[in-house]
């Protein structure tokens, strides 16, 4: 059955012999046992040559049918038999069985089609999926089952539906540059499915003011990790991200105001300085005593502008996973009376901590970067050890 249409899969139904106008020119295009055709008529796209390309289409049709009822050889798998006279005087025939793209090549022709203006991390976002795409022992487009089934195996949940998402928007983008007939990645990324972690809100166990203090001593006594005392100090003095303290710099750092206008997040493949926050551009904090004087202890007599407030002792960025996996494991396990908390409790504390103090809400808010609505729905909360009082 003729056809220039295709079903919901976006293939042309076994059988049909669809007709297509590409670049100003008709082409046909059929699956035939198994194999994708597509052939160029070599005819403008005219009203005339339209009725030209049905009659071809119906003869392959009709081979097509012969062949698979009665055997033979009906069906010319050359095609010179349905080209027009025109055509066949050219000598290298524009007619060829449609090859399977490989992956790799149709992410770098998407890649250099939308990289300009793209910011670093997108940059590094596209070298990222390459790499997977490089790894992944299934390299072409038909293999899309099974380079989905290796990415879901060899690759982390949430990287794998990232990569999923955007072999999706390459295909969208192929498909619509007529590089590929249809998208089979399209919707694939929802297949992955990722364990959803605790919101914040779930994640709140804040310490108490003692905890705090002891914690932050027992850093400071700490014979490996004394180095991270001063950061657990501002974590908890400012209830920053830890994100944000360690992108600090010392241009950021004023007499009364400390501005907090960038983050430090991992990209896929390592870590890099990214301007703005997590919910906003920037936010500024006042310094009170308390802050005055660690900052203090920690500035050189000729502070570079540039270099960070707290670096990693290698002077790079603090990996805030290994933090955790070791700094604050080891000191948590030498204070075994406290119950061992993520480090991203510091934030959570400071709140908490705020909120005992009687400081508005809309006020805790500005500080940290969240609304005033979020601090009451999870601030407000009653906490376990603050006592019922004799009335």
């Amino acid at each position: 059955m003729l056809s220039s249409d295709k079903t919901p899969s976006g293939k042309n139904p076994k059988g049909n012999v669809s007709i297509e106008s590409f670049r100003g020119r008709l082409r046909l295009r059929f699956r035939f046992n198994g194999q994708r055709y597509s052939m160029s008529l070599g005819i403008p796209d005219t009203q005339v040559n339209w009725r030209v390309a049905e009659r071809r289409a119906r003869q392959i049709e009709d081979d097509m049918r012969l062949q698979l009822a009665h055997g033979g050889n009906y069906f010319d798998p050359s095609l010179d038999k349905y080209k027009p006279e025109s055509v066949l005087s050219v000598s290298e025939p524009d007619i060829q069985p449609e090859m399977q793209p490989k992956l790799a090549e149709l992410w770098q022709q998407y890649v250099e089609a939308r990289k300009t203006g793209k910011s670093p991390s997108t940059i590094r976002m596209y070298g990222w999926v390459a790499n997977h795409l490089d790894r992944c022992p299934h390299k072409y487009l038909g293999d899309h089952q099974a380079v989905f089934d290796w990415v879901t195996t060899h690759v982390p949940a949430d990287s794998a539906k990232r990569v999923m998402m955007h072999l999706g928007s390459c295909c969208r983008w192929a498909k619509r540059s007529d590089l590929i007939g249809s998208n089979p990645f399209d919707g694939m990324a929802a297949d992955v499915k990722v364990k959803k972690s605790g919101t914040e809100e779930d994640e709140i166990n804040p310490f108490t003011r003692e905890e705090r203090d002891r914690i932050i001593a027992a850093f400071k006594a700490n014979r490996y990790y004394s180095y991270y005392a001063p950061l657990m100090e501002f974590l908890f003095f400012t209830g920053c991200r830890p994100s944000e303290a360690i992108a600090l710099q010392w241009k950021h750092i004023g007499s009364k105001v400390i501005t907090f206008k960038q983050a430090v997040v991992y990209d896929g493949r390592r870590l890099v300085l990214k301007e703005g926050l997590k919910t906003q551009k920037m936010r500024r904090f006042p310094v009170n005593a308390q802050l005055t004087e660690l900052l203090n202890s920690l500035k050189p007599t000729s502070a570079d502008a540039e270099a960070f407030v707290f670096p990693s002792r290698e002077t790079k960025f603090i990996d805030w996973h290994n933090f955790t996996n070791r700094a604050w494991a080891k000191v948590m396990a030498s204070l075994p009376d406290i119950e061992y908390r993520n480090p991203y409790q510091t934030r959570h504390t400071f709140c908490s901590l705020c909120r005992e103090a009687n400081i508005p809400s809309i006020q805790i808010a500005k500080w940290v970067g969240n609304s005033a609505q979020m601090i009451d729905r999870v601030y407000a909360k009653p906490t376990d050890h603050i006592q019922v009082p004799e009335l």
